[in-house]
C-alpha cells in the first residue's frame, strides 16, 4: 500500500511546487524528451524543490542481471555457430526470421497521458498484452499514482519511475518474472531480448533515449533464429512507442504502434544509459532492458 505519510506530503508539495513555478517563470515546463521522468527535471526549479523536500527512499531494489555473452544455442547443432558437445542433431536450414507477437493495437496500445508518463504507459501496454489490464486512461492513472510503492533512489535519483520500479509494478499487477538486464553492446541486448520474446511469447521493455524513455518490443527480424544460431544478428525490432503520436524536439516524430525500427533507428534511439542526475554504477554505459522470464501462458491472468 502507498504510505499515507508520503501521500499527504506529496499533496502539500504539489501546492508548493505550483507556487514556486508561478513565482519562478512559466518556462520551467518539462522538456518533451524526458518522458521516463529521469532526465532534465533537475534543471527545473519546481523539481529541485520537490526532490529537496521529498527525496525518494533509499530502499533495496532487485539486482540488475548483467549479460556479458550471447546465450548458447538451445540445442547443439552441427554448424550452427556454437561448440558441439556430444552427438549433434541435424543442422536446420539457416534462414531469416520475422517474429511478431499477436496483438491488436486498438486493444493493447496506450499513449502516455502526460509527457512524463512513458513508464506507466509502457507498463500498461505490457499488462494489456498479458490480458491483465485494459488500455484506458483511468487505468494508466492508477499505475502512475502507485509509484510510491516502487520508487527508490537507487533506481532513479530523480525519484518516481526507474527500470526496477517498472518490473515491480508489473509483478504487483499480476505479471511476474520480468527482470532488469544490462548489456555491453546493443547487438547483445537485442539478441537476448529476441530470444526472451520468442521463448516466453511476451513483450520486452527497452530503455531507450539514454534511459529517459520506454519502448515496448513486440517482435524482431534476424538473419537466423537467435535461439539456435549463436551468431544470428537481430536487424531491428517491432516497437510500441508510448510517445506516439507526439513529436519530440530532439528525437523527432514517433511511429505508430508496431512499426519496425531498423538498425539505423535502433542506433538512433536505443542508446547506452547516461543520466545527468548522477552515477549508476551497474548501469552507466550499458544498454538496459526489462525482460520476461515466464511464458505469457503461465502468468496469473
Amino acid at each position: 500500500m502507498t504510505e499515507p505519510r508520503r501521500s499527504s506530503r506529496r499533496t502539500l508539495l504539489a501546492a508548493l511546487v505550483v507556487s514556486v513555478m508561478l513565482w519562478a517563470a512559466v518556462g520551467t515546463a518539462l522538456l518533451a524528451t524526458d518522458t521516463l521522468g529521469m532526465g532534465t527535471r533537475l534543471d527545473h526549479l519546481a523539481d529541485r524543490v520537490r526532490l529537496a523536500l521529498d527525496p525518494p527512499p533509499d530502499r533495496e531494489i532487485a539486482p540488475i542481471i548483467e549479460v556479458t555473452a550471447a546465450r548458447p544455442p538451445e540445442r547443439d547443432i552441427a554448424g550452427a555457430g556454437g561448440d558441439i558437445a556430444g552427438p549433434a542433431t541435424p543442422r536446420p536450414k539457416r534462414k531469416p526470421v520475422d517474429v511478431r507477437l499477436k496483438a491488436d493495437p486498438a486493444r493493447v496500445f496506450a499513449s502516455q497521458h502526460t509527457n512524463d508518463w512513458c513508464a506507466p504507459a509502457g507498463i500498461q501496454i505490457v499488462l494489456a498484452m498479458h490480458g491483465a489490464m485494459g488500455n484506458s486512461v483511468p487505468e494508466q492513472k492508477r499505475i502512475a499514482s502507485s509509484v510510491d510503492r516502487f520508487e527508490s533512489w537507487r533506481d532513479s535519483h530523480n525519484g518516481e519511475w526507474g527500470p526496477a520500479a517498472i518490473a515491480e509494478a508489473l509483478a504487483a499487477n499480476g505479471v511476474d518474472g520480468y527482470e532488469v538486464r544490462a548489456y555491453g553492446s546493443r547487438k547483445l541486448a537485442l539478441r537476448d531480448a529476441a530470444i526472451a520474446l520468442s521463448q516466453t511469447g511476451a513483450p520486452v521493455i527497452l530503455i531507450a533515449w539514454k534511459g529517459a524513455h520506454t519502448w515496448v518490443m513486440t517482435g524482431y527480424r534476424a538473419n537466423a533464429d537467435p535461439a539456435v544460431f549463436r551468431n544470428a544478428k537481430v536487424s531491428g525490432a517491432y516497437i510500441y512507442d508510448p510517445w506516439y503520436p507526439r513529436v519530440s524536439s530532439i528525437w523527432g516524430p514517433s511511429d505508430s504502434p508496431g512499426t519496425f525500427q531498423d538498425e539505423a533507428e535502433m542506433e538512433r534511439n536505443y542508446l547506452r544509459w547516461d543520466r545527468p542526475e548522477g552515477q549508476y554504477v551497474e548501469r552507466d554505459g550499458k544498454f538496459l532492458a526489462v525482460v520476461p522470464t515466464i511464458p505469457l501462458k503461465d502468468q496469473r491472468p
